[in-house]
């Protein structure tokens, strides 16, 4: 019998391309059809997605991925998220008056990584020149590009501010004093003319390509981009606060940073291996919760489907999180490898009762007392708090309000190729309603900063030369060490939640990758947001319509509160596998918001 989907599972042998963006699946797959790789053809797509979708990601923001190459063959993470400014303390930002590094403006910004990180990429492992991979993304911003619908609505929700105060994104994003229409072509010159200059200086620079790309991230990190980003974050702009704030990264921050190549966070699990970006990313709460899943002893806790699953689900989630809050960030100390080990699972997987817990409730590994932000804190004692939850556009990523609507997000891109190189990345931040737009560059600078605590003692406190410890999170599965299944899904604090239900349904329950894609959706909120203003919602639990009715009165008795999305609401989720045996291709793209495709032959 054949499940209805709303696109086929894509087959071929040829090569792959899962994108949040048809035009990038498709720039992508023109790069595979020219003899380039999986990772010429992620870089490719990725500096289109920021033309293509300059509201969910820009050259300011990051992108981890986890990457196979046939030449390298072991799992390796691209770690292309910038760290705080060496002025970014927090002396500096409560002499500001604030308690929460604000949502957006100037002091959010952390040093770009994107762009470095994927001409990294290109160096060690593409084989195309920089010309080549920054040529689709020239045209279109140069030329234009088609303009999805919700480009046009972020614009207007931030109307006001640009017009008011972020008058340099006015300028772009308001041409004739309005947000382009859908359907209509939208230009970025300036970006255009910055990425044409990064391919002039590094041809200028002569020698063999690995030196022209070098070339080209020195003017980034310290040329022409680096001195406009010194220039530009001198000036003050209202920012989520509420306050005009100037910013506190210069060009001596930019020449700092360097994307490097790290080991990832990896379990055994079920016949397989799951790779993630380690703690720094919130990626291994998704490991954790295999573990605490295979702990609970009951296969029928492994279907996201059932009232029974989804509870024992959402429960072991809301444990693994809780750890996150506690013990997850970019310092040394993090205990991972006894929070991923089956020993510290069944320690803790005792909390999973019959009714949906409203607490936080992290773990106590090596013996180690936690400790969690008095800002999370105060909410769980019912305190209030000084953040309100006010509806502020310009705040990027908390992602999913109450409906299952977007007020930002990111981009995901999944690649497979004929030689079996795969490549899983997540581009986001630098969002176009993140910070006012630079102009000599075309693009605003990010907020990531504000996954950072102004309060000292935490794995996750503001500090000089810290990365923020992101949401974004990149999957890769492998079986006898070999790559099988590439996926991500923007969405914030749901980015694993979503990833995890694709893989219980495709890898535990058999469905085809489109099957498991356009499943009924789910995910709770009942944990510390990473974003703006940091709130936690005790025992929610969000779930589309087509969830039965059944279900929903089964989650709702056991305690769960549920609040209803659309019907096709909740989830970005893209995915590219391998079978290494036979060679066979396969891809699958999120129907939701009707612009994620996925190409391939």
């Amino acid at each position: 019998m054949t499940t209805f989907t709303t696109r086929p599972t894509l087959e071929g042998t040829f090569g792959m391309v899962s994108s949040t963006h048809w035009i990038a699946s498709q720039v992508a797959m023109g790069i595979l059809e020219r003899g380039g790789n999986a990772f010429d053809a992620a870089v490719t797509a990725g500096f289109v997605l920021h033309v293509a979708e300059p509201h969910l990601n820009g050259p300011a923001g990051e992108v981890p991925a986890i990457v196979w190459a046939t030449d390298d063959p072991v799992p390796r993470v691209l770690a292309g998220q910038g760290p705080a400014p060496a002025a970014a303390t927090i002396d500096h930002y409560r002499s500001l008056g604030l308690d929460l590094i604000p949502g957006s403006g100037l002091l959010a910004a952390a040093v770009p990584g994107a762009v470095d990180a994927w001409l990294l990429l290109l160096r060690d492992r593409g084989s195309m020149s920089l010309g080549e991979v920054l040529a689709p993304a020239i045209a279109y911003a140069n030329n234009g590009i088609p303009v999805v619908e919700r480009v046009t609505t972020t614009i207007e929700s931030v109307r006001n501010l640009f017009e008011q105060d972020w008058t340099t994104s006015a300028q772009q994003w308001l041409p004739d004093g309005r947000p382009p229409q859908p359907g209509s072509l939208m230009c970025n010159p300036a970006y255009a003319r910055t990425l044409q200059r990064l391919v002039d200086e590094a041809h200028a620079s002569g020698g063999g390509r690995d030196a022209r790309i070098d070339a080209a991230r020195r003017a980034w990190s310290s040329g022409f981009v680096a001195e406009a980003i010194d220039q530009f974050a001198m000036q003050s702009f209202r920012d989520s606060s509420g306050e005009r704030h100037a910013g506190v990264i210069t060009g001596n921050d930019m020449a700092a940073y360097h994307a490097g190549w790290e080991s990832p966070a990896t379990v055994d699990w079920h016949g397989v291996t799951v790779a993630k970006p380690p703690a720094w990313s919130q990626g291994p709460t998704l490991l954790q919760t295999l573990r605490l899943l295979d702990a609970l002893g009951d296969p029928e806790a492994l279907d996201p489907d059932s009232a029974h699953g989804i509870h024992a689900i959402v429960e072991c989630l809301k444990l693994a999180f809780a750890d996150r809050e506690a013990w997850y960030g970019d310092v040394d100390d993090v205990p991972l490898a006894t929070l991923l080990s089956p020993e510290y699972a069944s320690a803790r997987v005792h909390l999973v009762g019959e009714q949906a817990s409203g607490q936080v409730q992290p773990g106590s590994p090596d013996g180690r007392a936690p400790r969690m932000a008095a800002h999370v804190m105060a909410q769980l004692r019912g305190q209030a708090t000084t953040a309100s939850d006010h509806a502020d556009p310009s705040l990027g990523e908390p992602t999913i309000d109450a409906k299952g609507v977007t007020r930002g997000d990111t981009c995901h891109i999944d690649v497979v190729d004929r030689w079996g190189n795969m490549i899983s990345a997540m581009p986001s931040g630098g969002w176009l309603q993140s910070s006012p737009l630079i102009p000599a560059l075309g693009f605003p600078l990010g907020s990531r900063l504000q996954m950072l605590w102004l309060e000292e003692g935490l794995p996750t406190s503001l500090k000089p030369g810290r990365r923020p410890r992101t949401t974004l999170s990149p999957t890769m599965v492998l079986r006898d060490g070999l790559p099988t299944l590439a996926c991500g899904s923007p969405g914030g604090d749901q980015q694993e939640q979503w990833q995890l239900q694709l893989l219980l349904r495709h890898l535990v329950k058999g469905q085809s990758l489109q099957e498991a894609i356009d499943a009924p959706a789910w995910h709770t909120a009942s944990l510390p947001a990473s974003f703006y203003p940091r709130k936690v919602s005790p025992a929610s639990l969000i779930v589309e319509d087509r969830l039965p009715t059944d279900v929903q009165d089964q989650l709702e008795a056991k305690g769960h509160r549920l609040t209803v999305a659309g019907s096709w609401a909740l989830g970005r989720l893209c995915v590219v596998t391998r079978d290494p045996e036979s060679g066979m291709l396969r891809a699958g793209a999120n129907p939701r918001g009707m612009q994620g495709y996925a190409c391939g032959r």
